[in-house]
């Protein structure tokens, strides 16, 4: 069996694991932009002070460091922006070999190993490390009998058979805590003691468990750190994530007064995030410089402190007396624990694992494209919106970026213009997805923008259709719009019929051209959904909207 080890030996171990893995995933072009540009468009930014400025990228789950680096940038007169994107995208833009970034800050050492094949990469750290975990709401563990003991993969199934247990959890496609999971997962299901093999992952009791387990998913997200969002406006039962979100989770419901998450470590499948931060060598001493000081600061045991301080372990994997208290036993969290992460797969059964999980195992996709065929769509609007959906509906482009469903997906076009088209349909991954590409093209731009009315035919539709069986899927809408509605019904019309549905149906939005984004912003509120802006990028939107179902 696997020797286990303490967090201590964790660094050394990750890298001599590392090393066994070697993938080549399909490469995206990243996107050309001025230092200025990027100022204005970051995520994160302190730009106060004259001199050149540190872009990082970086996973979601490092936004809790954001107090800890504006400090620094403040004290030490640093201009810092950070751009937050998944890992699987951090790593498919360094293979495309035009990085943008002076620095990559994934959650995973996996992915900049993966992804440096132009060797762009140096002076890479581990920060901290957090291991991915289940946080289920306390009355629920302790119905499940999880609490105060060793809890198996093989347990969760059986929770999840006897209909027990639903969870929220990231794509493994897109995000590093959802793949992490994953593979966990597989690797107990496998009974696999020194890393999952080809033969292990391809036997069919395999996927039998695998998708009996990813059946209990009822809220699929690109964002670990967005799935916190998610858990804290809505009522959820549980989700997957990093240590270090559940318990700011759990600080937070304790601030709002309600039920906290009792943390569960799955003792065959843990897999174990290291946050490395590299530098990204465009041979500019002054920057590297720059980048040495900030990464030196962050490695400093009073900045190790203050990570700590947000619930991420060391980057030893301790956890100093003084921060214990934010990691609370009763929350299940024991530090003092020794633990045994899973070993990573070798590159090949990771590539075929991930592409199993995109057109097999997981649960299939319900997605109701509501498309605005307005006279603004004319011209360029209307060539975008159609480059934008080959992305997603043909299979060959799909495969590419992981985005190929699986062969009982169903996906659904509803064009919108004065009035409400009629939908066009298609079932799998296959044929059926080219046919309704080729349909879609042939289709006519002109008249008004009636998208209320466009988004209820959509709700009108799942509910008819696929109401009593809506449980086996995922279901989204999906609203693209270039204008301002302006047909009868309006958001209040809207909120009326949503408060009478009665299913958990989120309606995300792309912005594109004059959309107005506050009306987006609500519906997104209102639907427990989020808003992707299709400005500069809409082929991009369409790829990011498709990791939340």
């Amino acid at each position: 069996m696997e020797s286990e080890f303490s967090f201590r030996r964790f660094g050394s171990l990750c890298l001599k694991m590392i090393l066994m893995v070697g993938i080549a995933f399909f490469a995206l072009s990243a996107c050309d932009r001025e230092d200025e540009e990027k100022v204005k468009e970051s995520d994160f930014a302190v730009t106060d002070f004259s001199g050149d400025v540190l872009r990082i990228v970086a996973g979601s789950e490092n936004k809790e460091l954001e107090p800890i680096i504006e400090k620094y940038a403040q004290d030490n007169k640093v201009n810092i922006t950070i751009d937050y994107l998944g890992s699987l995208d951090i790593m498919r833009q360094l293979q495309s070999g035009e990085m943008e970034y002076d620095a990559v800050w994934p959650a995973s050492s996996i992915w900049l190993t993966l992804g440096d094949d132009h060797r762009l990469l140096k002076h890479s750290q581990t920060t901290s490390i957090s291991p991915v975990v289940f946080g289920i709401k306390q009355s629920l563990a302790e119905e499940l009998g999880f609490v105060g003991e060793e809890v198996h993969t093989e347990d969760i199934i059986e929770a999840i058979k006897k209909d027990q247990l639903e969870f929220a959890m990231t794509s493994a496609t897109q995000s590093n805590s959802g793949a992490s999971a994953y593979l966990g997962f597989l690797t107990a299901i496998a009974g696999s003691e020194g890393g999952l093999t080809m033969e292990e992952l391809q036997k069919p009791e395999t996927g039998e468990q695998i998708q009996q387990l990813l059946a209990g998913v009822n809220r699929s997200s690109g964002s670990s750190n967005w799935l916190v969002d998610l858990f804290l406006t809505s009522d959820y039962d549980a989700m997957v994530n990093y240590e270090t979100l559940i318990i700011q989770t759990n600080k937070e419901l304790e601030a709002q007064g309600r039920e906290t998450l009792y943390t569960v470590y799955p003792v065959d499948g843990l897999a174990i995030s290291d946050s490395p931060l590299a530098y990204v060598d465009h041979d500019d001493q002054k920057k590297e410089e720059t980048f040495l000081a900030f990464q030196e600061y962050l490695l400093s045991d009073a900045a190790q402190k203050e990570i700590e301080a947000t619930g991420k372990r060391s980057r030893y994997g301790t956890v100093t007396n003084d921060n214990k208290e934010s990691f609370k036993p009763e929350w299940g969290i024991n530090v003092d624990q020794v633990i045994s992460p899973i070993r990573w797969p070798s590159s090949d059964v990771i590539k075929e694992a991930l592409g199993l999980y995109q057109t097999q195992f997981k649960k299939p996709a319900l997605t109701v494209y509501v498309l605005d065929y307005s006279g603004s769509m004319r011209g360029e609007g209307h060539r975008q919106m159609l480059e934008a959906l080959e992305e997603v509906l043909l299979p060959e482009k799909a495969e590419k970026n992981l985005l190929l469903g699986t062969s009982k997906d169903q996906t659904i076009l509803i064009p919108f213009a004065d009035e409400v088209e009629p939908s066009l349909e298609a079932k799998g991954n296959d044929q059926e997805m080219i046919e309704l590409n080729s349909d879609v093209q042939e289709l006519d731009v002109g008249g008004g923008t009636a998208m209320y009315e466009g988004i209820q035919a959509a709700y009108d539709l799942i509910e008819e259709e696929y109401g009593t069986e809506l449980d086996q899927y995922t279901p989204a809408i999906v609203v693209l719009t270039d204008g301002q509605p302006n047909g009868e019904l309006t958001f209040e019309d809207l909120d009326n019929f949503y408060q009478d549905f009665s299913h958990d149906v989120p309606v995300f939005s792309i912005l594109f051209g004059d959309a107005r984004e506050e009306e987006m912003e609500e519906i997104a509120s209102l639907t427990n959904a989020r808003v992707f802006d299709g400005r500069s990028d809409l082929v991009n939107a369409f790829r990011q909207v498709k990791g939340y179902n």
